[in-house]
C-alpha cells in the first residue's frame, strides 16, 4: 500500500517514540496526595484536567503548562489558602517530569532505523518545543530525523502547513502516532496517510469515543509491525 506513495513520514513524539504519559499520571497522583485535605483525589484529578484544557490557547502543551496548572488548581480548591509549601511541590514536580530519562517504546529505534535511509522522516509533535527539542536529542534519535517540528495544535490546518513546508502532496505523507485524534483523524482529513499505534495509556482529552475506519489508515498493535507495508 505505502510503497508507491509516501515520500515523508511523521513520527509522534510523546507516547509513540518514548513514553510520557506515565510520568504525567505519576506526577499528578502525587500531587492529588498532596491536596486530599481540601477534596477526593479523584476530584482534584478532574479539577487539574479542567484546569488544564481551559489553559491550552494560553500555555499549549506540555509540562510547563500542567506545572502552572497544577498551581492554578490548587489555589481554586482551597480558596487561596494552600500553603506555599505546596507551590514550591507543584514546581518540584515539574521539573523532575523535565528531567526525567528518555524511555523508548520498544521497536521505535528498530523500526526508525529500517525506515530513514528510504525515506525522509520527521518529527510532528505538540509540546513546548525546548523540552521536545531536547528530549529528542536525549533519546539517541535525532540524527534520524530530517526535521522536527512543535505544532501549537494537531489540526488540519497544521498538518496543511507542515506538509507545504516538506514540498509534498498530503498523498505522500504518513503520520503515525498513539492519538487518533491528533495523529490519525486531521491527517486523514487532508488526504493524507496515517498509521494508529495505540499506547497502553492515553490522556483524557486525547480520547475519542467511536472507532475509525478509512481506507488511508492502517492500525498496529506495535510500530515494528508497519515495516511489511515498506
Amino acid at each position: 500500500m505505502y510503497k508507491s506513495k509516501i515520500k515523508v513520514i511523521a513520527f509522534d513524539a510523546d507516547d509513540t517514540l518514548w513514553i510520557n504519559e506515565p510520568y504525567f499520571q505519576e506526577i499528578e497522583n502525587k500531587f492529588c496526595s498532596l491536596l486530599e485535605g481540601y477534596a477526593t483525589h479523584h476530584s482534584i484529578s478532574q479539577e487539574i484536567l479542567k484546569t488544564e484544557i481551559k489553559n491550552l490557547e494560553i500555555y499549549g502543551y506540555g509540562v510547563k503548562g500542567y506545572t502552572l496548572s497544577m498551581i492554578e488548581t490548587a489555589l481554586r480548591i482551597s480558596n487561596n489558602s494552600i500553603n506555599i509549601h505546596i507551590v514550591e511541590k507543584a514546581i518540584e514536580f515539574g521539573k523532575e517530569m523535565l528531567m526525567k530519562p528518555i524511555e523508548l517504546i520498544e521497536g521505535v529505534e528498530d523500526a526508525i532505523k529500517a525506515l530513514h535511509e528510504k525515506y525522509k522522516l520527521v518529527v510532528a509533535t505538540k509540546g513546548d518545543l525546548l523540552d521536545q527539542e531536547n528530549k529528542l536529542k536525549r533519546s539517541g534519535l535525532e540524527k534520524y530525523f530530517h526535521h522536527i517540528e512543535v505544532m501549537s495544535e494537531k489540526n488540519e490546518t497544521e498538518y496543511n502547513k507542515l506538509i507545504k513546508h516538506l514540498d509534498v502532496n498530503p498523498n505522500e505523507f504518513l503520520m503515525i502516532g498513539n492519538s487518533l485524534k491528533s495523529d490519525v483523524l486531521p491527517v486523514l482529513a487532508i488526504g493524507g496517510h496515517a498509521a494508529h499505534v495505540p499506547f497502553h495509556t492515553t490522556w483524557a482529552h486525547e480520547k475519542i469515543d467511536h472507532p475509525v475506519a478509512h481506507e488511508n489508515l492502517n492500525n498496529f498493535k506495535k510500530i515494528t509491525e508497519m515495516l511489511m507495508h515498506f
